[in-house]
């Protein structure tokens, strides 16, 4: 139900929340995040955009959160990207669908549920979780 796009700038944006007072480098972020180098530039630029996270150029510079881990939910990032597009009318333009159909209201319904966690959570939820997998360190198997 998440693009690609937005799968990425969550990771980036979970990266930067475990990193405070770092400003890591685009190189760093893509091979921390497994997000092509490619496409890390593109992803950190609609967060920019979104005044979700800070640049800074030249030495020294990376990427920062513009603001805290509790104050940014994951749809706040989702959204960045790509937003979630619910469902209003008849997708199909037919006249006669003056509300939606029993399969596009479970879509819409779905896309409902994902925009209601996504909005549940924040970048500090997710890095409290009590897991014992931790975003973006090796287990302890990998690592050996």
């Amino acid at each position: 139900m998440l693009n690609k796009t937005t799968e990425y700038a969550l990771r980036a944006a979970l990266y930067l929340a475990g990193n405070p007072g770092r400003w890591p480098s685009r190189r760093e972020i893509a091979k921390a995040t497994r997000i092509p180098s490619r496409y890390v530039y593109k992803v950190l630029q609609s967060l920019v955009r979104a005044g979700l996270v800070r640049s800074e150029v030249g030495r020294g510079g990376g990427y920062c959160l513009a603001r805290k881990p509790d104050e940014l939910t994951l749809l706040d990032v989702a959204a960045a990207t790509a937003p979630l597009e619910r469902i209003r009318s008849c997708p199909l333009g037919l006249k006669s669908h003056t509300s939606l159909c029993p399969l596009h209201r479970q879509l819409d319904a779905a896309y409902a549920a994902l925009e209601d966690v996504l909005r549940q959570f924040t970048l500090g939820d997710v890095l409290r979780d009590a897991s014992p997998i931790v975003p973006f360190s090796p287990c302890r198997q990998e690592k050996e």
